[in-house]
């Protein structure tokens, strides 16, 4: 019985983040939010997340 909760709380975890991820990039892909510049820092952030080397098993610890 606590497989199967501890399986239903992760699906749910699941779909709560991908509707999380649905409405961020809604959100993004609105005109007026598109036209607004993006900050320097966060152009910096995101070429230094794309430099990192890729991990075959990016959730192993």
């Amino acid at each position: 019985m606590r497989q199967q909760t501890a399986i239903g709380q992760a699906d749910a975890e699941r779909r709560l983040w991908l509707s999380m991820l649905i409405d961020a990039m809604e959100e993004a892909a609105r005109p007026e939010i598109r036209s607004q510049p993006c900050p320097p820092a966060v152009l910096e952030g995101l070429r230094a997340q794309l430099a990192k080397s890729v991990s075959r098993y990016p959730f192993a610890a």
